[in-house]
């Protein structure tokens, strides 16, 4: 079983995270090697107060706020459906950032297209916006077998992304997530999946170009690549390249998240995506207090963890 700090970790390290990321998004990596961030900050790009989070927030509690026992996916895709339509799980009241994949996928569900079928399937279809996301199932799927946990994942990313890379990338996600919830080390479960998820995804038949393409996380040890070699886009796996580089290559939650945020370009999401196992890791209490006391919604995130963590028990 898994507690309520736990929860409170997941959506705090990623919301932190997340804020922090803000001003630096678009930013390249020689201008914040010249000038780091280092902790909350307003401006940027989108101009937002310090502490303001984005769409990779907001999702991931609309997410939190709609999964039940009772799992109900329309009702999770309307969710991102009312918070394009209202001020639903925003920040400061405006969405002033959406990925384009995921503006498709919410005027397919208002046109009426069925949750599991809304998200794009192409090769193209594969940025970062199911990933950023989709932490809050590995509670819902903590105890379930991994059929099973493999099934709710691709329910829940082809809401918005429905090709099999982004499906594996989010899978491996949550299998690490899981582990660290266990309270395994994060090299361990490195190790581990190294092994597991390949043979998984082979014997469910998956095309093997497709499980070929995660061969620097299946195959070696990505910790020891340079930060040249870690590139920050918005592409599925390079979020989830760099966000598992940064939490390898730290040993807190506050040089984890920072290191995301300084490799530049989708520094929010890669920030966020880093953030949330970090939290897992390192626990509420490495998340820095004044970096926690200037977030947006702070009391609304605990209202959500304390609900969330209520509808989750068995």
């Amino acid at each position: 079983m898994f507690y309520l700090d736990q929860v409170r970790s997941a959506l705090f390290g990623i919301s932190v995270a997340d804020a922090l990321g803000v001003p630096a998004e678009f930013m390249d990596r020689a201008s914040l090697k010249a000038t780091p961030i280092t902790g909350m900050q307003s401006g940027g790009i989108h101009n937002q107060e310090v502490g303001t989070w984005s769409d990779d927030s907001s999702l991931t509690f609309c997410l939190a706020d709609n999964l039940e026992l009772n799992f109900n996916l329309e009702k999770i895709a309307n969710s991102f459906l009312k918070w394009v339509e209202e001020d639903y799980w925003r920040p400061r009241g405006e969405i002033f950032d959406i990925g384009i994949a995921t503006r498709k996928s919410i005027f397919n569900i208002y046109t009426g297209v069925l949750p599991e079928l809304s998200g794009g399937e192409s090769e193209l279809d594969n940025g970062n916006g199911a990933l950023m996301r989709i932490l809050p199932l590995v509670f819902f799927t903590f105890d379930k077998n991994i059929d099973e946990r493999f099934t709710y994942t691709k329910k829940i990313v082809s809401i918005t992304h429905r090709h099999i890379r982004s499906i594996i990338a989010c899978f491996y996600y949550l299998e690490f997530a899981r582990y660290l919830l266990n309270g395994l080390d994060k090299l361990d479960s490195y190790m581990r999946l190294q092994k597991e998820i390949p043979d998984y995804l082979a014997r469910l038949n998956i095309s093997k170009t497709e499980i070929d393409m995660f061969d620097r996380l299946f195959k070696q040890n990505i910790a020891q690549f340079n930060e040249d070699e870690i590139e920050s886009s918005g592409y599925v796996l390079h979020t989830l390249e760099a966000s598992i580089w940064c939490l390898l290559n730290n040993n807190n939650y506050s040089s984890t998240v920072l290191n995301a945020v300084n490799l530049g370009e989708d520094s929010d999401t890669t920030a966020a995506v880093a953030g949330g196992l970090a939290g897992l890791l390192y626990g509420i209490d490495s998340i820095p207090q004044e970096w926690m006391n200037v977030l947006a919604k702070k009391e609304d995130i605990e209202q959500l963890s304390k609900k969330f963590f209520n509808a989750m028990k068995r």
